[in-house]
């Protein structure tokens, strides 16, 4: 009995809470240094396999973020493309890298696949879009772009040329009211589109008549425009990508207070939607007699097994579409009205090829948007020099090897640089210039494949682009036969990214009123 209480005096146990203490520190600085040393280990075996690829000039701590500030991102990128014009590496401070691609045959070997995004950058807008599509990896990512690709259905989108029409006529209702008081003044376009847009998205998301361009005082509106804003600052400040710090900084407190209100009214409008629907008779009796929206669309789809999407997986495509459709559609709009105010001959054009397809009222039909091809050109080189998401990020889920025989491993961030592709000289001819009739069938049929990425490549390419086209194609189509678009040369934007392609000054046109 002795030994054994002997035996247990000795044991290598602490026997007092002090001791318990020092014990959980050295064990918790253990597992510290051990993870210290496997970031390091991890970065210098990433620094030997991207020393293939050409560096710009380096700061020893901030690697390339000095050089990445919104004013200067967009002229920086083109620099490095223009002295590397296939891919260069890129740093955010000393541990956080990537390859940053320049080149369609580059763009080619990632974009073909199906390599997940960046949970590092994606990752912020979960608390507001969730888990959708845009954020989804593997089987589950499969499954609900199985699920949704009914809705991009070409029968689907038939009506709501309609609802698209029906907005932008307000927009310019509201622009002619503005020109009419003051016919010489300039009207900064891009506020004016955003509305146009977000109006568009809300009846085609869920047929919520927002009343947003005349009533901008709407919670759930302000809540979006406070959602994208937060996160593209959040985005742009190294110091909030914690998301403890972040959570209890002004401006975590602002973005969770406003997915709060964003997710209350998604929850309300779904469980109101599927209260109505509930009875599978009157189901069918409902959807006999008006359009379907995306909700209607997201509640009645099911896998092969009969599985609907849950709750959570409606409000988070849901609102993964509100976030998506909304201001890349409005930069796109946006910056398409700027192309045809300093072109003047290319909207002319546009306007004849209108007029005598459309007449002067300007019925637009599904039929009629087949049947614009040089708007579709301008709209495309629109998209070329100005596309709305600027760049594209990809971890690999394997090695790549390039044309050239580099390798890069798996685990590493691909960015392509959409901006920067659609203006390489060695893809393109006078790149700066604005010129459709590179859209013309002929040049098309010459073109690389991943030379032209507005919409992204491969099995991750965005699945609204049609829906994207329509919106640009009416947008342009009703605007030329009510106004003439004029530039501001006062007041030139200055391109900036900020989660889209904006202008920093906003963009700035004369309109010049037909009638």
């Amino acid at each position: 009995m002795n030994t054994v209480l002997e035996s247990v005096n000795n044991s290598w146990l602490p026997r007092d809470s002090s001791q318990i203490f020092h014990l959980v520190l050295l064990l918790s600085f253990t597992y510290v240094i051990l993870k210290v040393i496997k970031v390091f280990w991890r970065r210098q075996q990433d620094i030997n396999a991207l020393r293939c690829f050409p560096l710009p000039p380096t700061h020893w701590l901030y690697g390339h973020v000095h050089k990445m500030s919104p004013e200067e991102e967009f002229l920086t990128t083109a620099a490095w493309a223009e002295k590397y014009p296939q891919c260069h590496q890129l740093w955010f401070g000393q541990f956080l890298y990537a390859l940053y691609i320049n080149h369609p045959e580059y763009a080619k070997v990632v974009f073909s696949k199906n390599d997940p995004k960046v949970l590092l950058v994606y990752g912020f807008l979960i608390p507001w879009i969730g888990k959708g599509l845009l954020i989804l990896n593997g089987p589950k990512w499969q499954q609900h772009r199985k699920l949704l690709t009914p809705g991009f259905h070409y029968d689907i989108l038939k009506p709501y040329i309609n609802v698209m029409v029906e907005s932008v006529k307000q927009m310019l209702d509201i622009l002619e009211k503005q020109v009419s008081k003051d016919s010489t003044a300039s009207v900064e376009i891009f506020k004016h589109v955003s509305l146009m847009t977000l109006d568009t998205i809300m009846k085609c998301a869920f047929s919520n008549k927002s009343n947003c361009q005349t009533e901008r005082d709407n919670a759930y509106i302000k809540a979006v425009y406070d959602l994208t804003y937060l996160f593209d600052q959040r985005l742009k400040s190294p110091l909030l990508h914690n998301d403890f710090t972040f959570q209890f900084s002004s401006q975590g407190r602002r973005f969770y207070n406003a997915c709060k209100i964003a997710h209350h009214h998604t929850d309300n409008v779904i469980r109101e939607r599927k209260e109505s629907l509930k009875n599978e008779k009157e189901l069918e009796k409902i959807l006999k007699k008006r359009r379907l929206d995306f909700l209607d669309i997201l509640i009645c789809a099911k896998d092969e097994n009969g599985n609907s999407l849950s709750d959570e997986d409606l409000r988070a495509e849901v609102d993964t579409f509100m976030f998506e459709g909304h201001d890349t559609t409005a930069s796109g709009i946006s910056w398409l009205f700027y192309c045809m105010a300093q072109n003047p001959e290319h909207q002319q054009r546009c306007r004849e090829e209108i007029t005598e397809l459309l007449g002067k009222e300007g019925h637009i039909q599904w039929d009629d948007l087949g049947k614009m091809p040089y708007v579709t050109m301008c709209v495309k080189e629109s998209l070329r020099l100005y596309p709305p998401v600027y760049q594209i990020g990809r971890e690999l889920n394997v090695p790549v090897t390039f044309p050239d025989g580099r390798t890069i491993p798996k685990g590493i961030f691909v960015i392509l640089g959409i901006n920067t592709l659609h203006r390489n000289p060695e893809v393109w001819e006078n790149p700066e210039v604005f010129d459709p009739l590179r859209f013309s069938p002929e040049n098309s049929s010459r073109r690389h494949p991943f030379a032209y990425l507005p919409f992204a490549a491969g099995p991750r390419n965005c699945i609204g682009q049609q829906f994207a086209m329509n919106e640009l194609k009416i947008a342009l189509a009703l605007t030329l036969l009510r106004f003439e678009l004029l530039p501001d040369n006062s007041q030139p934007p200055i391109p900036i990214p900020q989660t889209v392609t904006r202008s920093k000054n906003g963009i700035h046109l004369k309109l010049k009123s037909i009638h």
